[in-house]
């Protein structure tokens, strides 16, 4: 049975209603899943329990306390450097994917082992499938161009028996996104990305620069620093990071790339950072010729993302899906 925390204080508003870290984090509950986040906690400037959120190794203590408490994961690392991911954002692009699924399911979620997601950019972390099958029951594929990334899911998802609902597969050909991932004969009822948003580099580092101050470090991070990714509270190597034309030029390759497969997917998403990066990938859809696209708003405290999705099956090949499903 997954804990739940008693509600506190909101500190994060805008989290989805069933998104189980809408309040503070209770600490005291939270060692006792997992005993070795107590030296990490001390009082902050505000009088309250917290963990240095700039300290990497605490930032991983509290994933593995949070994924232990509430969904049942009881065996979680990741590789170091490699990116160590806020679990509540996660949890709400999850939650947001099953209102999603239930607006074309008569307004019930689905749940259960028939709903197949496609995680593009699984990442050492497994992040995502872990907590949609904890949550809602789904099988995944996960699939990476980083075979480290791979080996260190499969270790987690073998670890937690979850290998007969968690399926990792690495991409060989970094050009290529569903290409050599989505099988012939192969349905998904939506695929999920989180890409890489910062178009190079020195806008990784501008943004872990602005991070490390909002989290009080006060410091200049130099490119070393970025490279020696110990250094990010949350890490992430280079393909987590960045990629060539940023976010807008990773969701154009996505879109044009789902045309090929778009009687595989009910749903195709994709997580957008940047607000500004909108009109470009809305201009991609229509090119691509959808049946149909929406933008899902998120936010979490100060910060704002939003979801993008797009199908391109009609009313009748929706309602054909759904029927499949249900028998």
């Amino acid at each position: 049975m997954k804990n739940e925390i008693k509600p506190q204080q909101e500190i994060k508003p805008g989290l989805h209603p069933r998104n189980r870290h809408n309040s503070r984090y209770d600490f005291s509950e939270l060692t006792k899943s997992c005993p070795e986040l107590l030296k990490f906690i001390a009082i902050n400037k505000y009088n309250d329990e917290s963990i240095d959120f700039a300290n990497p190794e605490a930032v991983k203590s509290l994933n593995q306390a949070i994924l232990k408490y509430f969904y049942n994961i009881t065996n979680w690392n990741i590789p170091k450097n490699y990116l160590c991911p806020p679990i509540p954002g996660r949890a709400d692009y999850i939650h947001q994917i099953a209102d999603l699924l239930g607006s074309k399911n008569g307004g019930v979620i689905p749940k259960g082992e028939s709903i197949r997601v496609l995680d593009i950019g699984v990442g050492a972390s497994c992040v995502y499938p872990l907590i949609a099958n904890s949550e809602y029951g789904w099988k995944f594929v996960g699939s990476d161009i980083d075979a480290v990334a791979i080996n260190s899911a499969k270790q987690i998802v073998d670890a937690n028996n979850l290998s007969n609902s968690i399926q990792l597969r690495l991409q060989t050909s970094p050009e290529n996104i569903f290409k050599g991932i989505i099988h012939e004969q192969e349905f998904f009822d939506i695929t999920i990305s989180n890409p890489p948003f910062h178009s190079s580099l020195e806008e990784a580092q501008e943004g872990n620069q602005r991070k490390t101050k909002n989290l009080g470090r006060g410091k200049d991070t130099t490119k070393k620093d970025l490279r020696n990714t110990s250094t990010l509270n949350f890490g992430g190597v280079s393909n987590e990071l960045w990629c060539t034309g940023g976010e807008v030029a990773f969701a154009t390759r996505m879109i044009d790339e789902s045309v090929a497969f778009k009687n595989n997917c009910f749903w195709f998403s994709t997580l957008i950072s940047k607000f500004t990066s909108l009109p470009f990938i809305y201009e991609e859809l229509k090119k691509a010729g959808v049946q149909d696209f929406k933008t899902i708003d998120m936010a979490q405290g100060q910060k704002k993302s939003r979801i993008v999705v797009w199908t391109f099956l009609g009313p009748n090949q929706q309602k054909e899906w759904r029927n499949k499903q249900t028998k």
